[in-house]
């Protein structure tokens, strides 16, 4: 698939068959998105792959907002970043997620990405737990590592409606 088509159909998909995804997919995903580029060369990103459906069904629980379509994706895998190499963690790992979303497009499958670092776990409780500490407490995740994101990833249920046009030139701004 050339990279226009690519791009044209990334979209998140929030609704899954029950298909998993074999092996040697998932295999390939993960090694696309750890060819990411990470400042200074760090190689800042993990990631920790999830298959198993109860787990990934108490995930969607990290927020009472925005995660709940993850317990229909046969694959999660959680976007971490390792803070003791570099500050610059959190973006070496955007940048990953964005590659991951990349290759399941590539290899037709649907993603969609549930922000966890400093998201509320509860909307209505500013001051109260993080969707990144819900699930710490339930994944081996290693106090050095950031959780940016949870990428749910299956075959897509349904076929998107296509993008709804919008103003690009407003955010385009020339010198």
């Amino acid at each position: 698939m050339d990279f226009k088509t690519l791009i044209e159909k990334r979209r998140s998909i929030r609704k899954y068959d029950a298909r998993p995804v074999p092996q040697e997919v998932v295999d390939r995903l993960v090694a696309a998105t750890l060819t990411a580029p990470s400042s200074r060369n760090s190689h800042s990103t993990h990631l920790m792959v999830i298959d198993d459906a109860e787990t990934i069904a108490r995930m969607a629980q990290m927020r009472d907002y925005g995660a709940a379509f993850l317990k229909s994706a046969p694959l999660a895998i959680v976007v971490m970043g390792d803070q003791s190499v570099t500050d610059k963690w959190l973006v070496n790992a955007s940048i990953s997620a964005t590659i991951l979303q990349l290759a399941c497009v590539d290899e037709g499958l649907g993603s969609c990405w549930v922000h966890a670092d400093q998201s509320l776990q509860r909307k209505d409780e500013p001051d109260g737990p993080k969707a990144d500490a819900f699930l710490r407490e339930m994944l081996p995740i290693p106090d050095h590592f950031g959780v940016l994101c949870v990428m749910a990833i299956g075959y897509s249920d349904f076929e998107p409606a296509p993008l709804p046009e919008w103003d690009r030139e407003a955010h385009l701004h020339r010198l």
